[in-house]
């Protein structure tokens, strides 16, 4: 067993990026972990691997969940993704990208991996701040998780406990756009859209406003390539 190497949930995006930047300068050797779980566009695991490799990650593992096959969000399934939607709007119930299940989903694989690696932490970038009203970002989620975990496992259950980190979960999205620079994160690299057009985001989803919004706010320009430029 190594203490110092960890399973980084690696979705391609802004968070997930600076999470494993911030994994790596804290002298965790990391094993990404990524998903084509049905979404409508792969742009994203394209750039998780690109992102892993310029980490140095040990071990890139993709895994196929089939979540498209059960529908129920617009990321998976023919239903309009979201567009134009006023920030105040996104805070007051969950939208239609809501992928059910999700993160649940990501993170038994991410435990399973873990334990069979041997190693006891794990790394994701959810934010309970700047985000869509997702009910699987939140603190206490995690708690329950990572109680459930070592309740559920035999590495939990004989005295090697998980430990779920979230650095961003209370940060705002310029917050950790200014943390991922102070690493040196590229995020030229990172891609965030939920509708993008060819691999050009298209500005206009939660997703792109939130990230917009950030990059504005921390007096920066996002370098992600956008429909209008």
């Amino acid at each position: 067993m190594n203490e110092r190497q960890a399973v980084v949930l690696l979705s391609g995006g802004l968070d997930s990026t600076t999470v494993l930047a911030m994994a790596r300068s804290q002298g965790f050797a990391c094993n990404c972990l990524s998903f084509q779980y049905g979404q409508r566009q792969v742009i994203e695991l394209e750039r998780a691997r690109i992102i892993g490799q310029h980490y140095g990650a040990v071990r890139h593992l993709v895994l196929r969940v089939d979540l498209d096959a059960i529908g129920g969000s617009a990321l998976t399934t023919a239903i309009p993704v979201p567009k134009d939607r006023p920030f105040a709007e996104m805070e007051q119930a969950i939208p239609v990208t809501y992928v059910p299940g999700r993160n649940i989903l990501f993170l038994a694989h991410a435990l399973s991996w873990a334990e069979v690696l041997g190693v006891s932490d794990i790394f994701l970038g959810i934010n309970a701040i700047d985000y869509s009203g997702y009910p699987d970002c939140r603190p206490e989620f995690l708690r329950a998780f990572e109680q459930m975990a070592n309740l559920g496992t035999k590495a939990g259950t004989t005295g090697r406990p998980f430990r779920c980190h979230a650095p961003l979960i209370h940060l705002s999205k310029k917050e950790i756009i200014l943390k991922g620079m102070e690493l040196g994160v590229d995020y030229g690299l990172t891609h965030s859209c939920y509708d993008p057009v060819s691999e050009r985001a298209c500005g206009r989803c939660d997703a792109c406003r939130l990230r917009l919004q950030g990059f504005r706010e921390a007096g920066l320009v996002d370098p992600a390539p956008y429909v209008e430029g």
